[in-house]
């Protein structure tokens, strides 16, 4: 199997599978006129007022439930379920886990180091004296240490990390509800990479994004619904990773591209 291989939003590590982020989509064209008039500026402004609310979050949980495409060689796609977890606290610290059939690895970052764990094999590796801000490491992560992040996006909307003039088109398609919770339901076409992202009426924070990459003839697509809770307090002790009897490896940073095996844990 080889991972749909895209610049979306989503999973990595130690040549993990396939990371999904509209952020590290291609430059953008010049816009002609017929890009021009699909821009709808109620769509950019909505972006913009999700950015700032993220932007406002001092702390968070978010649980997600998703659905990655991966396609086999002969161009069949297959759906593989999976979950994401974030803990955030202040702008330098949060953990993150990621969990499938294949896959499960946990990170951990202090604002100065990032420890990348996989519970499954007691294996850990760590890339110190990073001193940086969870935003700016997440902004370059991909290039600067080969690590992909899932839905990096959460931390760069409303930031210059996104800006909002690489977009082709953007318009809105309507209401919907997600999980009992009114939406507004926006798409966005950039570079290689359509995307949709349903924002709450009540919090102006993302419920649900859906991805599909340009850059594969079979079209693979990411599709992520978060669950939000901004008022029960991240306790710091829950960011900290302890070895308890793990074995540190030297880190080795992951081929930004390229088709690698998708199939197991690693």
């Amino acid at each position: 199997m080889r991972p749909s291989r895209t610049c979306l939003l989503l999973v990595m590590l130690l040549t993990a599978p396939q990371a999904w982020s509209t952020a590290r989509a291609a430059p953008p064209p010049t816009v002609d006129a017929t890009s021009a008039a699909s821009m709808d500026p109620e769509a950019i402004n909505a972006l913009t007022r999700m950015g700032k609310a993220l932007r406002a979050l001092p702390q968070f949980t978010m649980a997600a439930t998703t659905r990655t495409d991966y396609v086999l060689d002969d161009g069949q796609k297959l759906a593989l379920a999976g979950t994401v977890d974030y803990k955030v606290l202040g702008p330098d610290h949060f953990f993150v886990e990621i969990r499938s059939e294949h896959q499960h690895r946990q990170l951990f970052y202090d604002g100065h180091t990032l420890t990348i764990y996989s519970p499954r094999q007691k294996y850990y590796a760590a890339i110190e004296h990073l001193d940086r801000s969870s935003q700016a490491l997440l902004s370059d992560s991909a290039t600067r240490l080969g690590v992909e992040f899932p839905l990096a996006d959460l931390f760069l909307w409303g930031t210059p990390g996104f800006p909002t003039d690489r977009l082709e088109s953007a318009l809105l398609v309507g209401t919907e509800r997600i999980d009992d919770e009114q939406t507004r339901h926006y798409a966005f076409r950039q570079p290689g990479v359509d995307w949709q992202v349903w924002i709450s009426d009540a919090t102006g924070l993302p419920r649900q994004l859906l991805i599909t990459s340009h850059t594969d003839p079979a079209l693979p697509s990411y599709q992520a619904t978060l669950r939000w809770d901004t008022k029960r307090p991240v306790a710091a002790k829950d960011l900290v990773f302890r070895p308890d009897g793990a074995t540190r490896i030297a880190f080795v940073p992951a081929a930004p591209t390229g088709d690698d095996a998708g199939n197991g844990d690693r």
